[in-house]
């Protein structure tokens, strides 16, 4: 085994992947960087990244993928939006971009491992001798971080077995507050700026803004439950679940989007909150990380980034989806958006929400 493993690392311009290369650096590791332009202000971006990696004294390569990022991503959001369907983009990013290209690199660095400023685990178990995997001599687990506000392994349930053997979170023990505190003392040049949550490609710019700009709208009828006719939308992909402002309708009375119907390009909406909510859903598009699950499945479920987990009862369908029977009431389970399944802090896996019941 050599002395010194040589990391890939991604450097986005922030302080979390900084802190990442950072660290890894400290530990003794021989530390390679990348930076890949995806979208926004590249030239300003690319000259922060080259200071950060010449603070930390590491090599650096800028790779041009905003070709490959439109077509997997940003084209991905619009064609969901299209369809009505609510896109989590940070999702599909992950596991076909940043990971994707990281990979693509790694023969040509041969480097042992890649790492990102992601806030998640990875723990090493061995497998039971019915799920052991060949090349893979012990088998990977991905968990909750320890900072559990800025955990992100809901966005990573991706990733698999041979993809887990090869990554490094290196912030998946540090709280926040560590990490900016490292970056300090270390005198890296980060930017001091508040994080933005908002959707990356985005730019700061409203959804319905950018989604006005950039895709073709069809204006449609909003109807009740009874299917009369009580409005116009101005196109569904502006509405998600559970939207009660910017609905226009007139009255007295609050409304909400119940469901969008894209075969009829209506906007179903209700004036009972109670509607929106629903224990049961399917689940497709499934990836499991945790090999041998079973049926039924007793579990945990996040339906959407930061909402609490749920108990649950997972079961498989004859279709290959799942139905997923959760032990409390959820607020506008959104079809589009990902269900992700715990189990004491582990990811097992999760897939795309495709459809919600009134029960």
């Amino acid at each position: 085994m050599k002395n010194f493993k040589k990391i890939l690392v991604a450097l986005s311009g922030g302080v979390d992947s900084a802190a990442a290369a950072a660290i890894l650096k400290k530990q003794g590791f021989d530390v390679v960087s990348v930076h890949f332009l995806l979208c926004g202000n590249t030239w300003k971006l690319s000259f922060q990244v080259r200071k950060i990696a010449r603070k930390l004294e590491i090599p650096l390569e800028i790779v041009d993928a905003r070709k490959e990022f439109k077509k997997r991503v940003i084209d991905y959001f619009s064609a969901a939006h299209k369809n009505g369907l609510t896109p989590n983009p940070c999702v599909v990013c992950n596991k076909e971009m940043k990971f994707r290209l990281l990979f693509d690199l790694l023969k040509k660095y041969k480097a042992d491992y890649v790492a990102t400023g992601h806030y998640a685990l990875i723990k090493v178990r061995p497998f039971p001798s019915p799920t052991f995997r060949r090349g893979i001599p012990q088998g990977r687990t991905l968990c909750e971080a320890k900072d559990k506000a800025k955990d992100q392994s809901y966005f990573l349930y991706r990733l698999n077995q041979k993809d887990l053997a090869k990554i490094i979170f290196p912030l998946g023990n540090y709280k926040k507050s560590d990490v900016k505190k490292i970056t300090k003392e270390m005198k890296i040049p980060v930017p001091e700026k508040e994080e933005s949550q908002d959707i990356c490609f985005l730019l700061g710019e409203n959804i319905n803004s950018y989604l006005r700009k950039r895709t073709k709208l069809k204006p449609g009828n909003i109807v009740n439950e009874k299917g009369d006719i009580i409005g116009k939308h101005s196109g569904l992909s502006l509405y998600t679940l559970g939207q009660r402002k910017g609905i226009k309708i007139g009255g007295t009375e609050p409304y909400f989007v119940l469901a969008k119907n894209p075969q009829k390009n209506e906007l179903v909406i209700t004036n009972d909150p109670e509607k929106l909510l629903t224990k049961r859903f399917h689940v497709g598009r499934v990836n499991w990380i945790k090999p041998g699950i079973k049926f039924p499945l007793r579990a945990k479920v996040q339906i959407r980034y930061h909402a609490p987990k749920v108990s649950a009862i997972i079961r498989k369908m004859r279709n290959g989806k799942l139905e997923a029977r959760c032990e409390k009431y959820l607020r506008a389970i959104t079809p589009g958006q990902s269900a992700v399944f715990y189990k004491n802090g582990e990811v097992l896996g999760g897939g795309v929400i495709v459809k919600n019941y009134e029960v």
